[in-house]
């Protein structure tokens, strides 16, 4: 594949959208990782409380329930945290190239199903009108898996992909490399593993 078959249309010139998918781009996916592996000790801590110390489902609310328990419970606090998710998903897209773009491509259509979920949940919260006459906001996927293990689940299905994506993005290849416009590659696009170590006479 050709390296402009490969390369993708970055955003306009000197606009912050174009800064987070070139110079930026790795300070950007550290900064969007770490914001979801807390995500994930939010989740991890509430499967704890439930099924390690056998807490009540509705006052095991995580590490920041333990703090702000009313916060927690709020459908908008869910819904928040999916749509900044599926926003930097779209944001930070453009600086991937080849394998890693699919993969990221992958998390970001599951993270999109994952904000449709949560908007439902909203909604039926803020109308009072509840999904087939449940008597709790429900969302569709959790007609069939309780809301606890769906939510662990959607997360590690979203998570899964993100992850190699990122990896892949780090260990491109040469073709992939030579499309990307960030340094994210290791090592940087211009300099092969062979003369990576190399020092001049």
């Amino acid at each position: 594949m050709s390296t402009s078959t490969m390369r993708r249309r970055i955003p306009e010139p000197g606009s912050l959208l174009e800064s987070l998918n070139t110079r930026w781009h790795g300070a950007a996916l550290a900064a969007y990782g770490l914001v979801v592996l807390l995500h994930w000790v939010e989740h991890i801590t509430q499967a704890a409380q439930i099924y390690l110390w056998d807490w009540p489902i509705p006052e095991a609310g995580g590490a920041l329930g333990l703090v702000f328990p009313w916060l927690v419970q709020s459908e908008l606090l869910h819904y928040g945290f999916a749509l900044v998710m599926i926003v930097a998903f779209f944001m930070l897209r453009h600086g991937f190239t080849g394998r890693a773009r699919t993969w990221w491509a992958i998390a970001l259509g599951i993270q999109f199903w994952h904000h449709i979920e949560h908007l439902l949940l909203l909604l039926q919260a803020w109308s009072g009108t509840y999904l087939l006459g449940k008597p709790v906001p429900t969302s569709m996927i959790q007609l069939l898996i309780p809301r606890v293990e769906l939510h662990l689940l959607y997360n590690a299905i979203v998570f899964a992909p993100m992850v190699v994506a990122m990896v892949l993005h780090r260990r491109a290849t040469e073709s992939e490399r030579s499309a990307m416009q960030c340094s994210c590659a290791h090592p940087p696009a211009g300099r092969d593993r062979t003369s990576a170590g190399r020092t001049s006479a």
